[in-house]
């Protein structure tokens, strides 16, 4: 799905904007990546496309999930130094809190490593780290 090029260029450079470029629904609902060190923190802009309840307003709860899960993958495609995007087995997803219209980040860890699967956890907030809008824990398969 992934150019390896594009892979090594983002390694190399720190631009994410070609690789999330390259995910065409990353790209749709502008997801972000900054590196810090060796942390990756993953950033959804406020978007009015990305609004399921314009009301409040709230982001649509399926933005929120497709936001973790592609930062999940993404982590886990520069952890692995792979070229592949992983394919998803199971991604449960806690809502804690409404998702405002604000600019909402994420962050992943990697809780295990075998040779097939892996397992990402991921939490995301908008205003305060310590209030978690929603968490996950993610399964990928890495080899097919």
């Amino acid at each position: 799905m992934t150019d390896p090029d594009i892979l090594k260029y983002t390694r190399e450079t720190g631009d994410f904007s070609r690789l999330i470029n390259s995910i065409p629904y990353a790209k749709f609902i502008g997801l972000e990546c900054d590196q810090f060190g060796d942390d990756l923190i993953f950033r959804l802009p406020a978007k009015d496309q990305n609004l399921g309840n314009p009301v409040l307003p709230a982001i649509h709860g399926g933005v929120i999930g497709g936001f973790m899960e592609l930062s999940a993958a993404i982590y886990l495609m520069l952890a692995q130094e792979s070229a592949r995007m992983p394919r998803i087995i199971n991604f449960s997803l806690d809502y804690l809190r409404a998702g405002l219209d604000s600019e909402t980040y994420a962050e992943c860890k990697l809780t295990r490593q075998g040779n097939r699967v892996a397992n990402v956890m991921i939490t995301a907030w908008q205003k305060s780290r310590s209030k978690p809008i929603s968490t996950a824990r993610a399964h990928f398969l890495l080899e097919d």
